[in-house]
């Protein structure tokens, strides 16, 4: 029978790589494609030595090497909207809308339409067949004709082996349609075993550090790249008791939670870390606290959530689940009503400090269930 055909997206690192030569191993037809992205001319790019890891790879491996030039609909629909979301006051999640819209939107379009059965990246989450259409193994081997229409409804998204690398938290946009053209050949692995492998594969990346930070940023300071964009704006900051106590450049940039980034100019020696609990944006004011518990309009026991995504099926009401606001954050205990087909009400057993833009995600266990984008 005809061998599968899989796009492996080649990001330059280890994961992707470990990915490629798994999926070869397998006997799939594997093609090595480079995703060419946007960067704003004002930060050192270093895509051009990122490819060529990646084209080193593909050589090792003997596979075909494409590059995908994507730059335009990753400047507006992650960097253009995580402008945007900023400038009113809310907190977005740039890594959400690139695999939305870049990594399984157009990436996996352009596949498709040239052959591909399917695309795969070297995200830590699992793919999981709910009709034992396949064990999965090593990287999602699967039966033939899996991905047909009358199969549409199989899949369950399920967390990373390695809780520590776990990304499904990025992946809740998925659907049926996607992921029935999608392997994670590394989901299954940890991390320690990832660098194994690559070296057992002799890649040229085995032992290359991980990249950190936004997903077109690298390591460069959030708050430095949207001053490009946005005007810093001083204003005050204020303790729960409306007491001016320090100041910041422009309340915009910060994000409920956060402990960094405002200067605090009355202090005594007993003085813990402040924290951000909320933001006046008529008015320009931080507000921050010591305290861990607050009775602040930010700290909530329920939300809502909208443009919401549910992978299999919506959460039933009468069931406990668990949410995460933010990417390693914490996993709460929470119930989960339905509105309409794209919004919903979380209710949290403890209160939580949550900011309108945030991705909240739901899990039943070890299973994606979806999510949405907090109101």
């Amino acid at each position: 029978m005809k061998k599968k055909t899989v796009f492996v997206g080649l990001s330059g690192g280890v994961d992707s790589a470990v990915s490629a030569a798994i999926l070869k191993k397998q006997d799939y037809e594997v093609v090595g494609v480079f995703i060419k992205t946007w960067h704003p001319d004002f930060l050192q790019c270093n895509e051009e030595e990122e490819r060529r890891d990646a084209m080193r790879v593909a050589a090792v491996l003997d596979i075909p090497f494409l590059t995908f030039n994507l730059e335009d609909i990753y400047k507006k629909e992650v960097a253009d909207y995580m402008i945007r979301e900023y400038k009113m006051g809310r907190t977005p999640n740039p890594d959400v809308m690139c695999n939305r819209e870049v990594k399984f939107g157009a990436f996996l379009k352009k596949a498709i339409s040239m052959g591909a059965d399917y695309v795969a990246t070297g995200h830590y989450a699992q793919k999981k067949s709910l009709k034992n259409f396949g064990a999965f193994a090593l990287g999602g081997k699967e039966e033939q004709g899996t991905h047909d229409a009358k199969n549409l409804s199989n899949f369950s998204l399920q967390k990373g082996k390695d809780p520590a690398k776990d990304q499904s938290y990025f992946l809740w946009t998925l659907n049926q349609k996607q992921l029935s053209r999608i392997l994670f050949p590394i989901g299954h692995l940890k991390k320690t075993e990832v660098r194994k492998l690559a070296l057992r594969f002799n890649l040229p990346v085995a032992e290359k550090k991980d990249s950190q930070g936004i997903c077109f940023l690298g390591a460069v300071d959030l708050k430095d790249f949207l001053k490009h964009y946005i005007k810093s704006k001083r204003g005050k900051v204020v303790n729960e008791k409306e007491e001016e106590i320090g100041y910041h450049e422009g309340v915009v940039f910060h994000t409920l939670g956060e402990r960094h980034g405002f200067t605090i100019t009355k202090k005594s020696a007993s003085d813990r870390r402040y924290y951000v609990v909320g933001k006046d944006l008529k008015k320009n004011i931080l507000v921050v606290s010591q305290n861990q518990v607050l009775s602040h309009s930010n700290i909530l026991t329920n939300i809502r959530i909208e443009n919401t995504n549910w992978i299999n099926q919506a959460p039933s009401p009468d069931k406990n689940y668990t949410a995460q606001i933010r990417y390693h954050g914490e996993f709460l205990s929470c119930n989960v009503k339905i509105i309409t087909k794209v919004k919903a009400k979380i209710i949290f057993t403890e209160p939580v400090l949550v900011a309108s833009g945030q991705s909240c995600v739901i899990y039943d266990k070890d299973v994606c269930l979806g999510g949405g984008v907090v109101v």
